[in-house]
């Protein structure tokens, strides 16, 4: 099953601001992360619907995590945001093996497995250990012509310094 594009940068995003103490801004989390501001903007507001992000407007507003986040589970932002559907769509265009097919049980089957999989993996959890060190680094390079050697050697080492705990 893949993700679409949306879902992998809610998750990013809520990692990303999960590792922060305090706030960042929507295009902090842009240059951080490499993604486009304006579908930034819209992940971060639908995360915040979801209850996942607190937003702060004003001049020394920003996006944080919110005070139960940790407790949402990866299962349910995919669901939020890929939905409930099935993976396959039998109806449109009707298909002629519905009434003897497998396949469709099978594949809701995997769907529900894989999901339960990620139900049992808080947000919380994904920026223990050296994920969050590394997700602190991301888009901090000490000059713009920073080589990549360079920029892997600054992510290797914070990720060797204690992990701030929540």
């Amino acid at each position: 099953m893949k993700l679409n594009r949306s879902t992998d940068m809610a998750l990013r995003i809520a990692m990303q601001v999960a590792a922060t103490d305090g706030r960042m801004t929507v295009d902090e989390l842009a240059d951080r992360l490499a993604l486009p501001r304006n579908h930034v903007a819209k992940v971060v507001q639908r995360l915040q619907r979801l209850g996942v992000l607190v937003t702060i407007r004003g001049r020394s507003g920003g996006v944080a995590f919110a005070a139960d986040a940790a407790a949402y589970t990866v299962g349910q932002v995919v669901r939020a945001f890929e939905g409930e559907g099935e993976v396959v769509d039998c109806e449109a265009p009707a298909c002629p093996l519905r009434a003897v097919c497998r396949l469709r049980a099978e594949l809701r089957r995997a769907q529900e497995s894989f999901l339960a999989v990620l139900d049992g993996v808080r947000l919380g959890e994904l920026v223990d250990g050296p994920a969050g060190p590394v997700l602190l680094a991301l888009g901090r390079t000490s000059a713009p012509s920073a080589t990549p050697d360079a920029a892997r050697t600054s992510a290797v080492r914070a990720a060797s310094e204690p992990v701030r705990k929540r």
